[in-house]
């Protein structure tokens, strides 16, 4: 039979190189040549007897059997990892780790609470807490390396086996220092913006598609004086020291907002609103440790609402 054919090691590469988009990539991940990852590829392709991959410009992208293969090999490679952590954890006389995928919107305004409730209870579960893209995060939940994401809900491409819980909801707001000039313009205009640098989501982060909607919909122009990027630590130290604009997830610069430490540009981004959740696979069950974790993360979101409601509505 041909499933007794298929071995880790085949959809090991197949997923690796699904994530990276590139053989070459994978090659270097798996710590691996590229004709061996090659060679893997192509002895899966032999033995399921159709095309999983095609190369074009953009890289190495699914066929249509490759996107249908897709989730049952995540599911099963997922499997074999949680089957492999248990044991592990029961060779240890009861340890436990959880693998926790956080997106920067809620790193700040509501992970550290939620870790200190959980950890009344479960001090002796170890805690991995993992930032990155959301795509990259959810590829990682996918195959069993996490456990949970909590942030924003993934694109329809990105949830394939996955199920979503929703917390609240959450928009971007466009921040700069206290003493920027814009706050004191009389007659503020959106496109006013154009004429400082503009800390912009590049194409890849999860708000990109949102916002770029929303300039498309006010009228705004391409930006020339624009600096991609979704590092929360760059951003809040760059806006401290420059009269740039930050176009950022509010729950992300919640705390400096509410400190006074950043303020908001009266401009209205309801347009922008988007799901923020739990974020698990659909196939697992999960563990005591995972439901206490998803309850203490739930609680948390309920008491901490200002954090992501916005001022301007």
């Amino acid at each position: 039979m041909m499933e007794n054919q298929i071995k880790y090691r085949h959809l090991e590469c197949f997923l690796e190189v699904t994530r990276q988009g590139s053989v070459v990539r994978a090659a270097d991940a798996l710590h691996l040549t590229q004709p061996a990852v090659s060679k893997r590829l192509k002895e899966l392709e032999e033995i399921l007897g159709v095309r999983l991959l095609e190369r074009s410009k953009k890289g190495v992208e699914l066929t249509s059997f490759g996107n249908l293969f897709l989730e049952h090999a995540s599911a099963s490679v997922a499997s074999l990892r949680e089957g492999a952590e248990r044991v592990a954890q029961a060779k240890l006389k009861g340890f436990q780790q959880l693998s926790v995928g956080v997106l920067p919107t809620v790193a700040t305004s509501i992970l550290p609470e939620a870790v200190k409730r959980f950890r009344i209870d479960y001090a002796d579960v170890r805690l991995h807490l993992l930032s990155g893209p959301n795509s990259l995060l959810m590829s990682q939940l996918r195959v069993g390396e996490l456990d949970l994401v909590v942030g924003r809900l993934g694109l329809p491409e990105t949830m394939s086996g996955l199920s979503f819980q929703h917390l609240y909801s959450e928009q971007v707001a466009f921040v700069v220092q206290p003493n920027h000039p814009l706050l004191k313009a009389a007659n503020f205009q959106l496109s006013d913006i154009a004429k400082y640098t503009v800390l912009y989501p590049p194409k890849e982060s999860i708000t990109a598609p949102s916002v770029d909607d929303f300039f498309l919909a006010e009228g705004v122009g391409v930006i020339k004086d624009r600096i991609d990027t979704v590092s929360d630590s760059f951003g809040k130290e760059f806006i401290r020291n420059n009269d740039a604009i930050w176009i950022i997830s509010r729950g992300v610069v919640a705390r400096e907002i509410a400190d006074g430490e950043f303020a908001e540009l009266p401009v209205n981004t309801k347009e922008t609103l988007s799901a923020v959740g739990l974020t698990m696979r659909s196939d697992s069950t999960p563990s005591r440790a995972l439901q206490q974790f998803v309850k203490a993360v739930r609680e948390t979101a309920e008491n901490l609402e200002s954090y992501y409601n916005p001022r301007h509505d």
